[in-house]
């Protein structure tokens, strides 16, 4: 049996749509682009992607924070240069005891540290904490569970750049 914890996650959720409705009588119609003259090269721009949550990694840049909705398992993994609602820090498996939210904390304080270079007490940022729980009864693992550490700018604002030191 898998079940998911969900930590605390705090920010503001913003909605991204995009796409465009398509008639059945609408006739697709094909472009040329001809490349640029100047030989200067420019890196392509990444694309917003869907992934579950369960699969962050350090270095993800959410376009917002995971939902609330323990039923919604998706995010939107945006290219860390462009406006992002957070960013997640750390992946560290934990064991699952009484103290669940002592561990996770103290674990993401300390991996905010390594990944950031401050204190995640200096005031820019605010922290909060993700866990993927693979509990299974049958099996004897004792790190069943993923605490995927997640900060955000202070007040919500939105981030532009990784806070990877």
């Amino acid at each position: 049996m898998r079940s998911r914890a969900w930590g605390m996650a705090v920010g503001v959720a913003v909605v991204v749509a995009a796409g465009c409705g398509r008639d059945a009588d609408t006739t697709p119609t094909v472009t040329t682009i001809r490349p640029p003259t100047s030989t200067k090269t420019t890196a392509p721009v990444a694309q917003a992607r869907a992934v579950k949550w369960v699969d962050l990694e350090a270095g993800d840049c959410l376009a917002d924070p995971p939902p609330a909705d323990p039923a919604v398992v998706q995010v939107t993994v945006v290219d860390c240069g462009q406006p992002h609602l957070a960013e997640a820090y750390l992946r560290v498996p934990i064991p699952v005891n009484a103290a669940l939210d002592d561990v996770a904390t103290r674990e993401c304080a300390t991996g905010f540290q390594h990944y950031t270079g401050a204190a995640a007490t200096a005031g820019a940022y605010t922290t909060s904490y993700l866990i993927d729980s693979e509990q299974d009864r049958t099996s004897d693992n004792p790190f069943p569970s993923t605490v995927i550490c997640l900060l955000q700018g202070a007040d919500s604002q939105l981030l532009t750049g990784s806070a990877r030191r």
